[in-house]
C-alpha cells in the first residue's frame, strides 16, 4: 500500500502549497483505496470509518432531517 508520503511527491500534487497539497495527497490516497470496491464493500468501508471515529473522537452521526 502507498503511504502519504507517495501521495505527496506524486507529481499532481508535488506543485501545490502544503495545506491544498496535503488535502489532494489524502483525497487520492481515498480514491486509490476505493475505486475497485463493490458497494456493498464501499458500504461496509464507510460504516468501519464511522465507528472509528465515534470511538476516538465521541462523535455522533444524525441524518440530515429535511
Amino acid at each position: 500500500m502507498k503511504t502519504l508520503e507517495h501521495y505527496m511527491n506524486d507529481p499532481s500534487v508535488a506543485h501545490l502549497q502544503m495545506p491544498l497539497r496535503e488535502v489532494k495527497a489524502i483525497r487520492l490516497m481515498i480514491y486509490d483505496k476505493q475505486k475497485d470496491m463493490s458497494p456493498d464493500e464501499l458500504r461496509e468501508d464507510r460504516q468501519q470509518h464511522k465507528q472509528r471515529m465515534r470511538e476516538q473522537y465521541g462523535l455522533e452521526f444524525v441524518a440530515n432531517a429535511k
